[in-house]
């Protein structure tokens, strides 16, 4: 879905606009946040040739380079960070800041993004610049890690449930679980560092407002608590593998044990069989009348005897 969103200052409050031609009627100092959601070609056009900047391609978004992912000239700072959807699907998203006015540049919807806006028409006083509206996006996208880092420590707490109820049977399906949470929280962990590496640079930027760098500060603290968080996933990720794979082995010990115990105990029998099954001219039972009973009730004999013996060792 396309979308244009331009946010402006209107007597002390915020009003918002879908359309370009706005931007003749009010002042650019009123401009607040212009968010561009796969807006076309010529819109982005339009846009850089009035504020004078220089909206990046999907392609130049996407580069993992730290040069990439942040500049700063004298008056403006152009950031490009990584924003996750419900479904661990990474969307990129451009930020351009000048002279107060942030642009926003994305192809995907993004809960951040509309709850950013609620906020905004909550407290229009707390979103005075662009400057504000940033910092407001990369709380509430921390928020949204938190969340997320919450819902997958639910899924990996539900996940040591199925294993304990399983621990009869297990299932390869619980293995694979296993590494789809670990990609989940390794996606979140990156996701994260990308954010603390995007906060470290801006609060060195030497224009930005004094009064934000404390809230900037806070989400610097805030993210690194996610990490703990993610480092704590992995760690009972790692116990529930193992865990796993320790039933896996119990499991086939079972298998191996119940098959070493059928050998053992027909190999007296086995014996017995294959004694009179030899074709010597003198075996004294080979015409005896009652050799064939005899034969049968050496091997219940000794059958019993062995799993007497695994009785009273407890093997059975």
């Amino acid at each position: 879905m396309s979308e244009l969103r331009i946010f402006y200052k209107d007597n002390e409050k915020i009003k918002i606009s879908k359309s370009l031609d706005i931007l003749q009627r009010i002042e650019k100092k009123d401009i607040i946040w212009i968010d561009l959601l796969d807006v076309k070609e010529e819109v982005e056009t339009e846009l850089e040739q009035f504020l004078k900047i220089y909206i990046q391609e999907d392609e130049e978004m996407e580069e993992i380079e730290m040069s990439s992912r942040y500049m700063q000239t004298d008056d403006s700072i152009v950031v490009n960070s990584n924003f996750l959807k419900d479904t661990f699907e990474i969307c990129p998203v451009n930020f351009i800041i000048k002279q107060g006015v942030l642009v926003t540049v994305r192809d995907d919807e993004l809960g951040t993004f509309n709850e950013t806006v609620k906020k905004m028409f909550v407290n229009t006083r707390n979103f005075p610049t662009g400057f504000h509206v940033f910092v407001a996006l990369m709380e509430t996208r921390v928020e949204y890690d938190a969340d997320l880092i919450e819902d997958t420590t639910d899924l990996i707490t539900n996940l040591s449930t199925d294993i304990n109820k399983a621990s009869d049977h297990v299932d390869e399906d619980i293995l694979i679980q296993i590494k789809d949470l670990q990609e989940k929280v390794t996606i979140i962990r990156q996701n994260v560092m990308d954010k603390q590496r995007v906060i470290s640079n801006v609060l060195k930027c030497d224009f930005f407002p004094k009064d934000l760098q404390a809230r900037l500060t806070m989400i610097i603290k805030d993210i690194n608590s996610l990490f703990e968080y993610t480092r704590f996933g992995f760690d009972r990720l790692d116990y529930l593998q193992d865990t796993f794979l320790g039933l896996v082995n119990i499991e086939q010990n079972k298998i191996i044990k119940i098959f070493t115990i059928v050998n053992i105990v027909f190999l007296p029998p086995t014996l017995i069989a294959s004694m009179y099954g030899m074709n010597f001219d003198f075996m004294p039972e080979l015409h005896w009348q009652l050799g064939y009973p005899f034969a049968i009730g050496l091997m219940i004999v000794f059958t019993l005897f062995i799993m007497l013996i695994f009785k009273l060792k407890k093997w059975l």
